[in-house]
């Protein structure tokens, strides 16, 4: 998969099948928009590209809302390279971008540099200053300008509509499971692992703290989770704390995980965590001993869980 940041090294020469827009999360609903558009793009003798943005129009746009995502930009990339598009453009956005109409939109990026001959959309998109810009706006377009406009039906999960926005809520609430059906993976976490306290391992359960630089990225609930993560090639399983540590009196945020029968230094390594299941909401016990007993219950229920006997 090529990936672009600008427009200027384009030089496809075969006509462009596109579809547009953030895709935070690459969830089961943007897959098959993906789907839809590489198979026809290939049936067609057409380049399969997607056309997104960074930052997110939100971050941009609605500064004070402070909107997290589901992806790093790396984690999209990574998952958007499994779809099949051949070329990527991220594409910075900006206050300048968001202030064009959505005819500019079309006439100077879909067809002066993508050689647009048909686009894939979603049902509800919108485009251009002030989001004037919809369907039929794009299929007027299409007349002008010789490219076929093809809308995605909305998708349903048991008459739930999937969303990034519904995907957000469950991952906030801790609701894992919930958030997993609907991406059609397991949701990440990825950052550098870091120099701890050394707490968890005096009472037998040394764990990896994560640091995750981009502050955009969203985080579960405070809590513990089943997790596994794939480090040299191998499949480790584990469970991780997201908190505050309350029982040991910590004063900021931490990611921990303690990995099962894994004795490799991870320190100052990348890891990406697959977060699994949602376990417990974060306690503060009366003693070392009292959450030594409860990550020991933790550790069996994960177990059990991992090997499919695990009852809520």
């Amino acid at each position: 998969m090529k990936i672009l940041t600008n427009l200027s090294s384009f030089n496809e020469t075969a006509p462009s099948y596109v579809t547009i827009g953030t895709f935070d999360g690459v969830h089961i609903g943007h897959q098959k928009v993906l789907k839809k558009l590489v198979k026809s793009a290939k049936k067609n003798n057409a380049t399969p590209i997607l056309l997104t943005f960074f930052p997110h129009p939100r971050m941009v746009l609605q500064k004070e809302i402070g909107i997290k995502l589901i992806n790093t930009i790396d984690e999209r990339i990574q998952l958007l390279e499994k779809t099949g598009i051949e070329t990527l453009v991220v594409y910075p956005f900006d206050e300048d971008f968001a202030n064009q109409t959505a005819l500019n939109f079309v006439r100077n990026f879909l067809v002066a540099k993508l050689n647009i001959a048909k686009l894939f959309i979603g049902y509800d998109h919108r485009f251009g200053k002030n989001r004037e810009g919809d369907f039929e706006h794009l299929k007027e377009y299409g007349y002008t300008y010789n490219f076929s406009v093809k809308e995605i039906s909305k998708l349903d999960i048991n008459n739930i509509g999937v969303s990034s926005t519904k995907i957000r809520k469950a991952i906030e609430n801790g609701e894992i499971t919930k958030a997993n059906q609907y991406l059609g993976y397991h949701f990440m976490l990825t950052g550098k692992v870091v120099e701890g306290k050394n707490l968890g391992e005096k009472i037998g359960f040394p764990t990896a703290n994560l640091f995750i630089k981009e502050t955009y990225k969203l985080i579960p609930k405070t809590g513990a989770y089943i997790v596994k993560s794939t480090i040299d090639n191998e499949v480790i399983y584990g469970m991780m704390n997201i908190g505050f540590r309350p029982t040991l009196k910590g004063k900021h945020q931490t990611i921990e995980i303690h990995f099962f029968n894994f004795k490799k230094d991870l320190y100052t390594k990348t890891i990406q965590i697959e977060v699994l299941k949602f376990l417990r909401d974060e306690q503060k016990f009366e003693s070392i001993q009292n959450l030594k007993k409860q990550l020991q219950t933790d550790k069996q229920n994960s177990l059990k869980y991992i090997r499919g006997t695990f009852i809520d």
